[in-house]
């Protein structure tokens, strides 16, 4: 049996749509209940319905053989599993976000720069291995938007889709640092030992994908 672990609201629902498309019974990952665990023996499918940032983990440590998150949890996480697949959906940025005034090269002149972001990791990477410079992160939990409005920080570090929040608060992205969407992600060792059923898998998926592709460009 596969397990497959999702993460809850709409990038399951995508990916359950994704993976009938391709052809396998998701009809017990659809049902209405309570329970985090849905599995069909007959059809060999195991679904674990988790939090975004648990779904890397459950693939590290082999509670799942595969899963579906996006990029953005992927990279604020680190774990050592295997990214196989970009599924296309639940495409946005993360973005460094400001004053308007600090674009154009303007925030590379400010020293001892704060940076609010509720990503620290993916904050330092950026920061420090991309731009080369110590930042101070002040971890955030929610509305990180508020943080540049109140003095707390210069600026953030947040996944864009519209932009409409930035610009409603005054604010608008300054630097793009990854492209985000959702992701296919297989424990190591899965890859392995059950090589024969995630394969298949993963190359249906893929098909689905081209096809996706294929009719957003045709419209």
């Amino acid at each position: 049996m596969l397990t497959i672990a999702l993460s809850k609201g709409r990038l399951a629902e995508q990916a359950i749509e994704l993976l009938e498309k391709a052809g396998y019974d998701c009809t017990a990952a659809k049902e209405k209940s309570r329970k985090l665990i849905l599995e069909d023996p007959n059809t060999g499918l195991r679904f674990i319905l988790a939090k975004p940032a648990d779904v890397p983990t459950y693939v590290e440590y082999g509670a799942a053989d595969l899963g579906v998150v996006g990029k953005d949890t992927l990279l604020e996480e680190g774990r050592q599993l295997y990214e196989v697949l970009d599924l296309g959906f639940g495409r946005c940025k993360m973005c460094v976000a400001g004053p308007k005034e600090l674009k154009d090269g303007k925030l590379d002149k400010i020293p001892n720069k704060r940076v609010g972001t509720k990503y620290p990791n993916i904050t330092r990477a950026y920061f420090e291995g991309v731009k080369k410079e110590s930042v101070e992160i002040i971890k955030l939990n929610g509305s990180v938007e508020l943080a540049p409005l109140i003095g707390l920080s210069e600026v953030i570090v947040d996944i864009v889709e519209s932009g409409r929040t930035l610009f409603e608060n005054g604010l608008d992205v300054i630097e793009t640092v990854a492209d985000i969407s959702a992701r296919v992600v297989v424990n190591r060792v899965s890859m392995n030992m059950k090589s024969d059923e995630i394969r298949p898998m993963i190359e249906k998926l893929r098909e689905q994908v081209a096809i996706m592709n294929d009719k957003k460009e045709e419209s």
